[in-house]
Parts: C-alpha cells; structure tokens; sequence
C-alpha cells in the first residue's frame, strides 16, 4: 500500500468514528458564529476564519470535540447517572423538551430558576408539590374542592409545571449538564461548576470556553444546529443506558444505584485554571467529510 493509500485509509477510519459528519455540521449551519465584533476572544481556537462580518467555526474541531462530548455523556449515563438538559432559548425548547424525553433524562425550558441545583433542597419541596397536585388531579381528589379551589390548584400545578415539570422526577444532583448557548444560560453554568457537575456545552463564538468542561464548538442559535447536537446528545444517553442494561444483565440483574436520579459520580477532575484547566482542543484529524452518521 502507498503512502497516499495509507493516508487516505487513515483519514477514512479517523471519520468513521466521529458521531456526526463534517456533512452534516455544514448542512445543519454549525460553522456560522457570530459577528466578528461580538466575539469572545478565548473562542479564537477554535475559529477558522471570518466572512462577511461573520466568524466561520472550525468544524474540524467540532467533529472531534463532539466525540469528547458523546463518548463522556455515554460512560455518564452508563454509570446510572442523569442529564439535565438546559435550553430555554425559544429555538431551542422544544427540542430540548422533545429530546430530553426521548432519552429518558431532565430538561429546563422554561426562566431558569436560581437555585435550581445549588439550593436542590428547597426545589425539592416544590417538585414534591408539583407531585402531589398530580396526584390530585390524576386520582380525582381534586374533585373534593370547590370549583374556584380546583382553577386555583390548577393555576398553580401549570406554573409549577412550566418551570420544573421537566426535572420533577430527578432526585438529586444529575451526573452532567447539556446546555444550548452557555451565554444566556449563565446562571445553570454558574451553579453547575459551584457543585462541581460537569458541563457539556454547544459554545459559540460569543461564550467563554475557560467555565466548560466539553466545548462543542457550534452555531448555538440556528434551530437545524441545534436539533442536531442535541438529538445527538440524547443518542449518547440512550446508548448508555443500554449499556448499564447489558452490564446489570451480565451482574444477574442487579442494580447498584442510579436509579430514580440519584447522584453518579463520573471520573472528571476540573483543571486548576478557571474554567477548567488545560488545553480543551481535540487532537487534529485529517482534512475532508464523510464519516459518522448525517
């Protein structure tokens, strides 16, 4: 075999692996960041070039930053842990609603509440509410109130719903957090890092990369963008909990926790620089699409 033969081989093998093809990140507009004047200049690393006022994202490094990502979210979700998915941009929720469900794993869309994981407790208290108003409603106990009592329960069940419907049944801590546009979900990245929960990221070319811990560098406002990354999140999820099934089938059945929310620890140590630490660049693969599933 030639040395060109060799290369091409390699460069084949290296795409094949990648959950998302070069194809299917230029289809989706993921290489299209933000005017070059709004740019955050720890983003540079991650930019191509710029056209037309416009940052290009490199898209070589977000294939291979994306494997990072999925392959983390599959051990974590393999473990028995959770992901709580964070996107409450209107483009964004109601695929974040959709694909969260899909995997079986939490979601916030609606306003951010503070707190939500830095005061778990109190929330707590709220999603044990929004349980029992459920309940209330399901088993027909509603009906015992008087009719302006059942609008008043019923009020209070939606609001409660809009805002924690998606995490009601999470117990504790999740093991990681995806989250659409870091930016403008400042907050649930600031709680996160305060408890140490590792954060994946579609970051565009306005975000901080230094306060994530998995940088997918991307379009973080295009709708096709964002399905995109996030179906493929939720992929890994699923990916992984047919694993943990395959490995409790292999243990004679038997779980050992994760089951209901309940906080997983997964292998992750935060750098000593702010945000991190090291280098969170993947290693440059060869040039050229093809590879991975479009």
């Amino acid at each position: 075999m030639t040395d060109v033969q060799t290369t091409e081989a390699t460069t084949q093998d290296y795409a094949s692996e990648l959950p998302l093809s070069l194809r299917a990140l230029i289809d989706a507009g993921v290489h299209f960041g933000h005017q070059t004047r709004r740019w955050n200049p720890k983003m540079r690393p991650f930019i191509f070039g710029a056209r037309n006022g416009i940052h290009i994202i490199d898209l070589d490094q977000t294939a291979v930053l994306f494997k990072r990502a999925y392959d983390f979210v599959v051990e974590a979700v393999g473990r028995g842990g959770h992901v709580l998915f964070v996107g409450t941009k209107r483009q964004a929720v109601e695929t974040v609603q959709e694909e969260a469900a899909r995997a079986g794993q939490f979601f916030v869309t609606g306003r951010w509440l503070g707190g939500t994981l830095t005061n778990f407790r109190t929330v707590k208290g709220a999603i044990e509410r929004l349980r029992e108003l459920d309940r209330m409603f399901e088993d027909g106990t509603a009906e015992n109130f008087v009719k302006k009592e059942q609008m008043k329960l019923k009020r209070e069940q939606e609001r409660l719903e809009k805002f924690i419907g998606g995490i009601k049944m999470m117990n504790a801590h999740p093991a990681a957090v995806f989250v659409i546009d870091p930016h403008h979900e400042h907050i649930a990245v600031s709680e996160a890092r305060k408890l140490n929960i590792p954060i994946v990221a579609i970051t565009d070319t306005n975000c901080d990369p230094d306060v994530i811990d998995f940088v997918i560098p991307g379009n973080d406002d295009a709708i096709r963008s964002i399905k995109l990354f996030t179906s493929k999140i939720a992929d890994a999820c699923i990916e992984g909990q047919q694993r943990r099934r395959e490995f409790r089938g292999g243990e004679g059945g038997h779980d050992r926790g994760g089951e209901g929310g309940a906080r997983v620890e997964v292998e992750f140590q935060r750098g000593g620089r702010r945000g991190g630490g090291g280098d969170r660049r993947g290693p440059r693969g060869p040039r050229g699409g093809g590879g991975g599933e479009s």
